[in-house]
């Protein structure tokens, strides 16, 4: 990890967006782009509608903008390399913004839909389904075509496995589960920008212990950029990030885990995320089976703790402590079962 080049990104990533919160919030209510809210949601959450929505685009700005200039730091510094190693790793760290990027206008496309046909639904299941997997191939296909065909994944304390062509449809899969884990943690002011934090937080150890100095500007842009929308987004939150940017840190989520090749890693820092989703799919097997029943409250799992009777920012607290715990064993498992 370069330190300064880290710093400099996450100043400049929460600098931008913290200061575009003044400009874009306006800018999103003359267009009337607020947020619709789900009836079959707690009913309080109604008090929401017409927030703002498509806030990410201040966290993917001030992001982008960070990478951009943490990665000419670097190069100005001597650190990245073109050939070998180095160029796959600059490639890996590249790669890992552009695909955010497609994800994050995946989930613009269907944010403009909700807001111009005013209702809570916009691209059809089927549809985002078909342009993920676009991504995530288009993904995969640029690292093969640049030369990364490893399809090893590194159990801490276990050793390797290789999964030959078995790697890309697994890690296809669980790119497409996160991206979506990352958009359903979205639905409590403050939970999904706070818990990411958190998580790119521990991949920068984890890129400072595997020596991926170009995908930790990438942890330090997207975690600064979290905080800097946290200005906004805290409860009661003035902005949403909307699929616009859950979506976008979804697919920083996933690269980063899969771009450093610390797939396992991966899923025990996300574990926040991985239950969100999981509680969504438990929810929905048991209704089915039980002819109408339900196991939980209401899902994604944050909302039966809201029911509960849980403030937002208890929630928000609770489970980022959750996403701590999770992500230091993640990094401590990097430190000695992988080193």
């Amino acid at each position: 990890m370069n330190l300064p080049a880290d710093i400099i990104a996450a100043v400049l990533s929460f600098g931008i967006t913290a200061l575009l919160g003044f400009a874009a919030i306006p800018a999103l209510k003359r267009l009337k782009f607020g947020q619709t809210i789900l009836d079959i949601g707690p009913a309080w959450h109604k008090s929401k509608e017409g927030t703002p929505t498509m806030g990410g685009v201040m966290f993917i700005s001030g992001s982008v903008i960070a990478f951009a200039a943490g990665i000419a730091l670097l190069w100005v510094q001597g650190v990245i390399t073109l050939d070998g190693a180095g160029g796959l790793r600059l490639l890996n760290a590249i790669s890992a913004v552009i695909m955010a990027l497609c994800f994050g206008f995946i989930g613009f496309v269907d944010d403009l839909i909700k807001v111009k046909k005013k209702r809570n639904e916009g691209l059809t299941p089927i549809q985002k389904i078909i342009m993920q997997v676009l991504v995530i191939a288009a993904y995969f296909a640029s690292r093969v075509t640049a030369g990364d065909t490893s399809t090893v994944i590194t159990f801490p304390f276990l050793g390797q496995l290789d999964l030959w062509y078995f790697y890309y449809l697994i890690m296809g899969l669980g790119i497409l589960y996160l991206v979506n884990a990352v958009n359903l943690t979205d639905g409590v002011d403050g939970l999904c920008s706070s818990v990411t934090v958190v998580y790119c937080a521990a991949y920068l150890a984890v890129c400072a212990m595997a020596g991926f100095a170009e995908m930790s500007i990438v942890a330090a842009s997207v975690a600064a950029g979290c905080l800097g929308f946290l200005v906004w987004n805290f409860h009661p939150a003035k902005v949403m990030m909307g699929d616009t940017g859950s979506m976008f840190l979804g697919g920083a989520v996933a690269a980063l885990g899969i771009g450093t090749k610390t797939e396992f890693i991966m899923v025990v820092c996300a574990a926040v995320y991985i239950w969100e989703a999981l509680s969504v799919l438990i929810q929905m097997t048991y209704f089915k089976i039980t002819k109408g029943k339900r196991l939980f409250k209401m899902t994604p799992i944050h909302h039966s703790f809201e029911i509960r009777g849980w403030k937002e920012e208890k929630i928000v607290g609770v489970f980022s402590l959750i996403a701590l715990c999770f992500c230091a064993a993640g990094v401590a498992m990097m430190r000695y079962g992988m080193m």
